[in-house]
């Protein structure tokens, strides 16, 4: 888990008055808990967490109606078609089925992976260039 994940959800248990978060992300598992002791009335519901990039948006989250696009095959995740153009897709986009999010190259094949349903990127859990595993999650998306 990045650092700037951990400090976004630090300001979520801030903003949201609570005295304690717990968080799993595949294997990882953290519980971040507040040095205050707050109230037990925190604005933020149990289950949503208000989650973008700016933390201005009021359109709240479901972190349990999430899907998790996993990858069909073992390969080396790419963001973009070359080192020169920009990403597919960034954390915030708006995807439509058959969207190309990112590309795997297998075995000297470069295989586009599209979208299989609409909804929004809320985390991209693959780095440029990284290999990955067939099933690891690649996107998450609301």
């Amino acid at each position: 888990m990045e650092a700037k994940k951990i400090l976004e959800y630090a300001k979520i248990l801030n903003d949201c008055n609570l005295n304690e978060l717990e968080i799993t992300e595949g294997d990882t598992k953290i519980k971040l808990v507040s040095g205050q002791n707050k109230g037990q009335n925190a604005p933020c519901a149990q289950t949503t967490v208000s989650l973008n990039s700016s933390f201005g948006a009021e359109k709240p989250i479901d972190f349990n109606n999430m899907y998790e696009l996993k990858s069909p095959m073992v390969g080396v995740f790419y963001t973009s078609p070359s080192p020169d153009s920009p990403p597919f897709v960034k954390i915030g986009d708006k995807v439509s089925k058959g969207s190309v999010l990112c590309i795997i190259e297998a075995m000297k094949i470069l295989n586009e992976i599209c979208a299989d349903r609409d909804g929004e990127i809320v985390d991209i859990c693959a780095q440029n260039e990284q290999i990955i595993e067939y099933g690891q999650t690649l996107f998450k998306i609301f």
